[in-house]
C-alpha cells in the first residue's frame, strides 16, 4: 500500500511538473496611467470616457494606449448599465511578440457592463459584468504595413473590488482609503484560439478622494496573459507585474 501511495504522488509530481514544462513564461514589468472622466446628464444618464496609456519597463515603451467612451443608465440605487465602443493600439513588446509578425495592431470593440454597488459595514462592494465584440487587426503577410483583415471575437470579463476608508466609516471628502481587486478574462466563439482563458488582472490600490469630482489611486499591479497562438507547441504566459495609477473626473 505505501508503495502505490509512493507511485500515486510520483505520478502527479510529473505531471504537475510537464503542465508547467509545456507553458512558456513571457515576464514584463508595466505602468498603467489612465484618466477617467463622467459626465452627468440627469438622474438617470451619464457619459463616461477614458484613455489608458499603458507601457512597458514602467513607462520607457509602449504597451497599448485604450479609449473608451460609453453611455451610462442608473436603473435604481446601486444597479447601473452601460454601452459603449474602444478603440484600442497594441505594440510589439516582451520575449515572445502577441501576434505572429511582431507588428503594432488596431482592435475596434463594442461592449455592455452591469455594475453592482452595495455597502457592507465600511466595506463598499463593486461587481462588474462585461461582455465585449471584438474586431482584431491581424496581418496575412510579414510584408504588409497595415492589417489588411480583423478577426471577430468575443469575451466576457468579470472584476470584482472591495474598498474601505482608512479614516472614518465611509469614503467621502479629503478621505484616503484602500482598495483591492481581481478581474478574470476569458474568450469564446468559433475564432478563439488558444487563449479561453484570456487573462487575469489583480490589484492592490492606495487612494485618496480630494472631493466628490476628483479622485486618484495608484498602486500594486499583476496581468496575468495568455497569448492566442502555441510557440514550438507551447502556450505562451505573459506574467506583467508593476504600477497602475489613474485619476478619476466627475462633472
Amino acid at each position: 500500500m505505501k508503495k502505490l501511495y509512493v507511485l500515486l504522488i510520483l505520478s502527479l509530481v510529473s505531471l504537475l511538473s510537464y503542465s508547467q514544462n509545456t507553458r512558456i513564461k513571457d515576464k514584463n514589468s508595466i505602468g498603467w496611467y489612465a484618466l477617467n472622466a463622467g459626465l452627468k446628464l440627469d438622474d438617470k444618464w451619464s457619459l463616461a470616457g477614458d484613455f489608458q496609456w499603458r507601457r512597458i519597463n514602467i513607462i520607457s515603451d509602449p504597451q497599448q494606449n485604450l479609449f473608451k467612451l460609453a453611455v451610462n443608465r442608473l436603473v435604481f440605487q446601486g444597479v447601473n448599465i452601460r454601452a459603449g465602443v474602444a478603440l484600442a493600439e497594441s505594440y510589439n513588446y516582451g520575449d515572445i511578440p502577441v501576434n505572429t509578425f511582431g507588428k503594432q495592431f488596431t482592435e475596434h470593440r463594442l461592449f455592455e457592463m452591469l455594475l453592482l454597488n452595495n455597502k457592507f459595514g465600511i466595506v463598499e462592494s463593486n461587481h462588474r459584468f462585461m461582455l465585449e465584440q471584438r474586431w482584431v487587426g491581424r496581418y496575412s503577410d510579414a510584408s504588409l504595413e497595415k492589417e489588411d483583415e480583423y478577426v471577430y471575437t468575443n469575451r466576457f470579463r468579470y472584476m470584482y473590488r472591495a474598498q474601505i476608508p482608512l479614516k472614518g466609516r465611509e469614503i467621502s471628502s479629503k478621505t484616503p482609503y484602500a482598495a483591492v481587486y481581481d478581474e478574470v478574462l476569458i474568450g469564446f466563439g468559433k475564432n478563439v484560439n488558444e487563449n479561453v482563458f484570456d487573462q487575469n488582472r489583480f490589484g492592490l490600490l492606495l487612494g485618496y478622494r480630494f472631493s466628490p469630482k476628483v479622485r486618484i489611486e495608484g498602486g500594486f499591479l499583476s496581468q496575468i496573459a495568455q497569448l492566442g497562438r502555441e510557440v514550438g507547441g507551447r502556450n505562451v504566459f505573459q506574467h506583467n507585474t508593476g504600477l497602475i495609477l489613474s485619476t478619476n473626473l466627475s462633472f
